[in-house]
């Protein structure tokens, strides 16, 4: 039997991904490498760049492959949204600083780093979609998000003196709500309950898949000091890498011993582990250069890890049925709310900071925080629903609720006697 994979698509997404090659290379030719210093701290931040890109292939390519029926897309097409993701962010950047700084801005080992961690958020965004978008979809929501993201860093650094670090602990956020807000337009796009229908087999978990989740899961958990750290400057990185593990081994700690807390027989729900262990390290991303104690990062990571159990056990209701954004993967949860704890946690640790500061300039000062931190909120959930506007396109050649969350309409399985 032949297939039923789109015709359209089958000849548009080879041809989609081609060009976009393409044209990142025609636009390689105005750019140049940094030979200045190339040879500065290269294997130091050389192995930074191994950190991030292990946990952003291994760690979030893994961590969204639990369903039964949806693995082998899961961890490819977080691979090709990586590589797509890092290209685009480099030259958008370079772009940028040219047209509107009217510098010329080689690239580098930097450039690669920061071009990962402006990936993160896009990576956090397609765990919300990844079994109902085709790749063509993907890779539309991947340049759209990396337009979306670079333009509000830019704005954020230059209006609001949002140092670069900061911006990017923002990212959980930007991407997390950018993603719902896509998701909700994809739900909306199907009739009633179809969607939910045909998807209720095959989101159901498998032991080996959940365990290859719960592989991601280590992975972000082993090389998030890594992220939270990578563009800290001077000493402060210790800071951050010691704040950072104390919030993550209390959260996993909590994630734990709530899940088992929260199950009428006290069993431990390896969703919630998925989940919850990983939130300390998200809330305590943006004060991790503030935090002078490790009790303050330990009480970060405890109410993280609360704020995600809890929301794993109320916010699907919520999202689902009131909502209708199909998520079950809970980036709300992970990544969402731990984010704006940690968000809202920075913005008033460093108002106390500089208490002794004249008292209109503190005021000043945390207006202008919360005024950051909104403009990336709204930046993200406008962007996403743009975004997922355009992805209910039929020219797209979305995929049929029921082909959701199943490989074989993307893949080839050689030892199945019939296409799908």
């Amino acid at each position: 039997m032949a297939s039923k994979y789109p015709r359209f698509l089958r000849y548009c997404l080879p041809m989609c991904a081609f060009m976009v090659q393409v044209a990142f290379i025609v636009f390689c030719f105005f750019i140049s490498y940094d030979t200045s210093q190339m040879q500065q701290k290269f294997m130091v931040i050389y192995q930074v760049i191994q950190d991030l890109t292990l946990m952003a292939a291994l760690g979030f390519g893994f961590l969204s492959s639990s369903f039964r029926r949806h693995s082998w897309s899961s961890v490819t097409f977080n691979l090709f949204m990586l590589a797509l993701g890092v290209q685009g962010s480099i030259l958008l950047y370079c772009f940028l600083r040219q047209t509107f700084f009217a510098q010329h801005v080689p690239i580098n080992l930097l450039s690669i780093q920061k071009g990962t961690l402006s990936t993160v958020p896009v990576l956090i965004s397609a765990v919300a979609v990844l079994g109902k978008a085709n790749l063509v979809q993907l890779a539309v929501m991947a340049l759209m998000e990396t337009v979306a993201f670079g333009v509000t860093r830019l704005v954020s650094q230059e209006n609001f003196y949002v140092k670069d670090h900061i911006i990017t602990m923002y990212g959980y956020v930007f991407g997390a709500y950018f993603g719902l807000l896509v998701a909700w337009c994809l739900s909306r796009s199907l009739p009633g309950e179809l969607g939910e229908k045909a998807q209720t087999e095959k989101v159901q978990m498998a032991t080996s898949s959940s365990l290859f989740a719960m592989l991601g899961t280590l992975f972000l958990w082993i090389f998030w000091p890594s992220f939270n750290s990578a563009l800290v400057e001077g000493s402060n990185d210790k800071k951050a890498v010691l704040n950072t593990y104390y919030a993550l081994a209390v959260s996993a700690v909590t994630a734990t011993s709530a899940s088992a807390l929260s199950h009428p027989q006290g069993k431990i729900n390896m969703v919630h582990l998925h989940n919850a262990v990983l939130a300390g390290g998200v809330a305590v991303g943006a004060p991790c250069v503030l935090i002078t104690s490790p009790w303050v990062a330990m009480v970060l990571g405890l109410t993280a890890g609360l704020i995600s159990i809890g929301g794993a056990k109320c916010l699907p209701v919520c999202l689902n049925r009131m909502l209708q954004i199909q998520n079950p993967n809970g980036i709300h949860y992970t990544f969402g709310l731990p984010g704006l704890l940690g968000a809202v946690t920075y913005c008033l640790m460093s108002v106390q900071s500089n208490y002794r500061i004249f008292k209109w300039v503190v005021t000043s000062q945390l207006i202008n925080d919360f005024g950051a931190l909104s403009f990336v909120l709204a930046m993200g959930m406008a962007s996403g629903l743009l975004t997922g506007w355009l992805l209910t396109f039929k020219v797209w050649r979305a995929p049929h609720t029921t082909k959701y969350f199943d490989d074989q309409a993307f893949w080839e399985f050689p030892h199945l006697a019939v296409g799908f």
